[in-house]
């Protein structure tokens, strides 16, 4: 014989977990608990002990007879349980609620609320961003280093690698940080001031990564396009479009999440409909940056054509030049609204793969424009050898 539980409308429909602290809170306690009794069915006079109904929190359970089960629906309002999964409680040989034996105190036992495999993969995959940013930085910082270092890379190409990872890199140690801290119960219930502007900052620098993106797509189609410009005037505007643009974005963001408090509870961890005011102006300049990147590709196959009668060859040679700009355009990031179903089988191998091309993102930019650029090498190969003499 199972026994199952008649969750009132009351407690059901809840949107207040019981480990909020409000002000009403005991007056809602006190509600649920009258809404459970109140729901109360004769215990059936057989001669057979029963469990009474109770209430724990979070759950109404029903009488249930002694050795058997009562089951309930996990709840709702509980980040990471499942909703679809259940939650049993024990009603002992001798008609009493089973004790948990490190509190000696009658215990539910909600664990069944958790998909372990999910649970899993979601900390495989937090592991997996945290190595990335963490190897990342470190090859970011150092390509800064190298960037400030050397007089003879000084020029408006280099000064946009240097905002764009710098970007990257404060980017970076915010979303270790995020990683580290947000997803512990505590912090999020606390929903502290700090940690929600940490979630402001973070998505400034984000936004900040996708304009400086889009400030390397614009200098590289102005320089193929006109011959003559005025860099250090491009310059300016560059400044403006890669942190003037997002501080304007992420402001009003903020301003006008704040104003929702369904949009500020734990930490603003879940989506709001207002992530469009950054994700929109981000996802257009990743557009133009496509476009940018085919008229690139057309301006270099054309010229490369006019030089020379093996336009193949040097087909092939302009594309494969194209392609490493792809990680400095950010362009990876047009297939990654094309995922999977979720719970199908192959959302978990996009998400690790999701997870390893934005974390690796800033390790491919400094190996291919820095650590492996001809001008780079060639400055340090100076410095070694002026060293040695």
């Amino acid at each position: 014989m199972l026994a199952t539980t008649e969750v009132p409308e009351s407690v059901s429909s809840s949107e207040l977990p019981p480990y909020f602290e409000d002000e009403g809170l005991d007056e809602f306690f006190a509600s649920l608990n009258h809404s459970c009794y109140a729901h109360a069915t004769p215990i059936p006079n057989d001669g057979v002990p029963y469990c009474p109904r109770v209430f724990d929190g979070w759950s109404c359970w029903n009488s249930t007879p002694a050795g058997h089960l009562a089951y309930a629906p996990c709840p709702e309002f509980v980040t990471g349980f499942d909703p679809r999964r259940i939650a049993f409680k024990v009603c002992t040989e001798d008609g009493s609620w089973y004790k948990h034996p490190s509190t000696d105190k009658p215990w539910s036992n909600y664990t069944t609320c958790v998909d372990m495999d999910d649970l899993n993969l979601r900390k495989m995959i937090i592991t997996l961003y945290i190595t990335g940013y963490a190897v990342s930085m470190v090859f970011l910082a150092c390509s800064l280093l190298i960037f400030v270092a050397f007089r003879s890379l000084q020029c408006t190409r280099i000064t946009i690698h240097k905002n764009l990872f710098a970007s990257f890199l404060i980017d970076n140690i915010l979303w270790i940080v995020w990683f580290s801290i947000m997803y512990k119960p505590e912090v999020l219930v606390e929903n502290s001031f700090l940690c929600q502007t940490l979630h402001v900052v973070l998505h400034w620098f984000l936004v900040c990564n996708y304009f400086w993106m889009f400030c390397e797509g614009l200098h590289l189609h102005t320089v193929l396009v006109q011959a003559f410009i005025d860099e250090e005037k491009m310059i300016k505007w560059f400044y403006l479009i890669g942190w003037g643009i997002p501080t304007v974005l992420t402001l009003i963001y903020a301003a006008v999440r704040s104003q929702f408090h369904v949009d500020t509870e734990h930490c603003w961890i879940n989506d709001s409909v207002f992530t469009i005011i950054l994700s929109g102006p981000a996802c257009l300049s990743l557009i133009i940056n496509f476009v940018f990147l085919i008229n690139i590709l057309r301006i270099l196959v054309t010229k490369l054509r006019s030089v020379t009668e093996q336009s193949t060859n040097q087909t092939r040679k302009a594309v494969r030049a194209t392609l490493i700009l792809i990680p400095l355009l950010g362009l990876h990031y047009l297939v990654t609204p094309f995922r999977p179903e979720p719970g199908s089988q192959g959302e978990d191998v996009y998400q690790m793969i999701s997870a390893a091309v934005t974390s690796f993102q800033g390790l491919a930019v400094s190996l291919l424009f820095c650590f492996l650029n001809g001008e780079v090498l060639n400055a340090l190969r100076r410095k070694l050898t002026i060293s040695r003499v």
